[in-house]
């Protein structure tokens, strides 16, 4: 299914100048040239085009981006520093202890894939308008909700970003206010929601539809009360609920089967950015969570980086979710059972840890270990992490295995990454009904995920036990630092970082401030130097 569609998007350049990764560059060469007698003349050209705005997504997989400062500066993963690795400028354990300067590279990389997103939608819808053909209105639809999902991104991440619309326009931006780019996308998505397809087929895949537009409703409303002060639970759960009524979408019997090598077959996942280790490469977790030594483990045609982790009382939380007291078994080895239930949570499988074995059934070594790692040699990814920095342990901490990693494979990985699934919207529907005071429909939606998972179900739900089954459900999914916004939970303490300061602007990013330094316009966050 997803190899011809990657050919077509792939097809580009045809006439349109390449995008801008900076909101702030806005002076790109304008083709008043293109009508529909010499150009868009089949679907094909169309597809061509329009494959530019999605290939943006590509960088959720790679480091650096704005999925790695989502996930690095939550409660799920850490990068320690190992020696001489990994120090990056201090950048990464800023992002992990909350100490967020406007001039952290990762923050202006972040903002540049944002915008450029956002530039391409604006240029192609330029470009489109230009045609005045209802085929050409019909893609103008669809590139207006992709750039929506980059603007929710861009509000969830930096509050006060600027709205740039048009293409023509080349001054340089202001900031406008949280509120109004709330404003912006909810009406954005209402305009052109009846007109996107509601077909999931080989021609859909990978491409925004009525149900991935309601899914960024559902997500932005699930968290409107944070963007806006107002909280809108009833609309979050009316546009869950039309996914969940559509019929199209069920939940995978197997976990893990939404992270395969070959999972454009998934019945769950509703919008997905199609990578392929050929055709569409940049997924690179393999990299970014693999010991250098796991090259041999899996017969890898090039060496891993040896950085992301996770944090181990988050990989706990799959061993003991309702907390009651009791040994946890063989916590390392990733068979802890639940101590009330005696039931081992199939989503575990969203890590490496453990012994690591050769293809041979031989230990892989790592010849580099720390002297005081007390597993020696023989490699084993052990949850525990003893510091952040200066020397953590090259072994240190669950990998991230929730992505099939493919024996034999490149620094590409060919999975199809997942923007929104169906167990998402299904938690934030109960999350919606339980905020209402609808305790036992959502008691009831919760315990469909659980069921699944092969664990027992919940008999009675509070906002802790909601959070914490959306944390084991949506690890490394770039939700996490929401929830933990939304309640009540991002200045607690963690491994390594200390419990915020009494104020709370650490809610969202700075503006970078390699941007403010181009545009004299922007203003940075409050809170911010």
């Amino acid at each position: 299914m997803k190899k011809s569609f990657l050919r077509r998007i792939l097809l580009v350049g045809l006439g349109l100048t390449v995008f801008s990764q900076s909101c702030t560059d806005l002076e790109e060469e304008l083709y008043s040239d293109i009508t529909a007698d010499n150009f868009f003349k089949n679907e094909e050209e169309f597809i061509a085009a329009l494959g530019q705005a999605y290939s943006a997504f590509g960088g959720l997989g790679n480091h650096f981006n704005l999925w790695s400062i989502n996930e690095i500066s939550s409660d799920e993963i850490a990068i320690s520093q190992k020696g001489g690795d990994w120090y990056d400028g201090g950048v990464l354990i800023q992002l992990h202890e909350h100490n967020f300067p406007a001039n952290n590279g990762l923050f202006n990389s972040a903002w540049g894939m944002i915008y450029g997103g956002i530039n391409t939608t604006n240029r192609l819808i330029y470009s489109f308008e230009q045609l005045g053909t209802p085929q050409a209105d019909a893609f103008i639809a669809e590139l207006r909700a992709v750039r929506a999902l980059w603007y929710y991104w861009g509000m969830d991440a930096f509050g006060n970003i600027p709205l740039v619309t048009d293409f023509t326009d080349t001054e340089p931006p202001t900031n406008a206010p949280r509120q109004e780019v709330y404003n912006f996308i909810e009406s954005e998505l209402d305009a052109v929601i009846g007109l996107l397809p509601t077909e999931k087929t080989a021609a859909t895949y990978g491409r925004m539809t009525k149900w991935a537009a309601l899914a960024i409703k559902t997500k932005m409303y699930l968290n409107a009360e944070v963007y806006t002060g107002t909280a809108q639970w009833a609309k979050a759960a009316d546009a869950a609920e039309q996914i969940i009524n559509s019929g199209l979408y069920s939940l995978e019997p197997v976990y893990s089967d939404n992270f395969a090598i070959s999972n454009q077959n998934s019945g769950e996942n509703i919008y997905v950015y199609p990578y392929d280790k050929v055709f569409a490469g940049g997924f690179n977790w393999v990299m970014m969570t693999l010991h250098l030594a796991s090259q041999t483990t899996f017969s890898l045609t090039q060496q891993p980086w040896n950085g992301y982790q996770t944090v181990e009382e988050f990989y706990n939380s799959y061993i003991d979710p309702v907390k009651n007291p009791g040994p946890q078994g063989d916590v390392w080895a990733g068979l802890a059972l639940e101590p009330s239930t005696g039931t081992q949570d199939d989503r575990l499988s969203n890590f490496l840890v453990g012994p690591q074995f050769n293809p041979d059934g031989t230990r892989t070594q790592d010849p580099g270990v720390d002297a005081a790692d007390p597993d020696g040699p023989d490699l084993t990814f052990t949850p525990a992490l003893n510091e952040l920095f200066p020397n953590g342990w090259r072994q240190g901490g669950a990998r991230i295995g929730k992505y099939e990693i493919e024996r034999g494979g490149t620094n590409n990985m060919s999975n199809d990454f997942v923007i929104f699934r169906l167990g998402d919207i299904i938690l934030s529907l109960a999350e919606a009904k339980f905020r209402m005071g609808n305790t036992g429909e959502a008691l009831v939606l919760v315990n469909q995920i659980r069921e699944r998972a092969g664990v027992d179900p919940f008999t009675t739900l509070t906002s802790d036990m909601l959070f914490e089954e959306r944390g084991r459900e949506m690890y490394v999914e770039m939700t996490r630092r929401q929830d933990q916004i939304r309640f009540g939970k991002w200045h607690d303490a963690w491994w390594a970082k200390a419990a915020d300061p009494a104020d709370t602007h650490e809610i969202i990013f700075p503006i970078p401030q390699q941007q403010i330094d181009s545009n004299d316009k922007l203003v940075q966050n409050p809170g911010y130097n």
